[in-house]
């Protein structure tokens, strides 16, 4: 199984190391060739105007859209959750529509309001654990969502990890925490171990 981490702009390098250290291979993507064969794929971290602003109209958007449509596992992360989500506000921006969820930019807080805080797992079985670590770092917050996204954790009364289908979202940074539950859960999506 190889992952393609989306590498634009971002920390995608974080997500490659993750992986790497479960032995699971990974590229870089950056255009939409780079789509064929991947068994999922990363939407890092970062500033998701500058991602969309590479994005938009391109073939890439739009293989990555296809892609995503027709099935193709997902780990979004911070920037990548507004990458996918349906609304965007604070400010309104544009994305690719596809996880049925609002989401505020920005919410909590600044750079220098970055914080590491254990979260409240709601669905145990379906993480594989019952606790975690939320790193945040200019974390979007999701403010809505759809009856077809199940909330797997949350901080405080905000759902912080979300599942609709075989996207999996993380409004924090799983790749920056050794051995996220996260990541392993992605990658059973994706059909591999764990």
């Amino acid at each position: 199984m190889r992952i393609g981490v989306l590498a634009l702009q971002g920390d995608y390098a974080a997500h490659r190391q993750a992986l790497g250290e479960r032995g699971i291979a990974t590229c870089e993507v950056r255009t939409a060739a780079d789509l064929a064969g991947l068994g999922g794929i990363v939407l890092p971290g970062g500033e998701s105007t500058t991602m969309m602003s590479f994005l938009r109209g391109t073939p890439l958007a739009a293989a990555l859209v296809r892609s995503i449509q027709a099935g193709m596992p997902v780990l979004a992360t911070c920037a990548g959750v507004i990458l996918l989500a349906r609304e965007v506000r604070n400010p309104p921006q544009d994305s690719l529509a596809l996880l049925d969820v609002v989401v505020e930019r920005n919410a909590y807080g600044r750079q220098r309001e970055s914080t590491v805080v254990p979260l409240q797992v709601e669905d145990a079985a379906a993480l594989g654990s019952s606790t975690l670590e939320g790193v945040f770092i200019r974390a979007p917050r999701i403010v809505a969502h759809a009856p077809t996204v199940t909330v797997l954790a949350r901080r405080g009364a905000d759902p912080v990890l979300v599942r609709q289908g075989q996207i999996l979202a993380a409004t924090f940074h799983p790749e920056l925490s050794a051995n996220s539950p996260v990541v392993d859960r992605f990658l059973s999506l994706c059909g591999g171990a764990p």
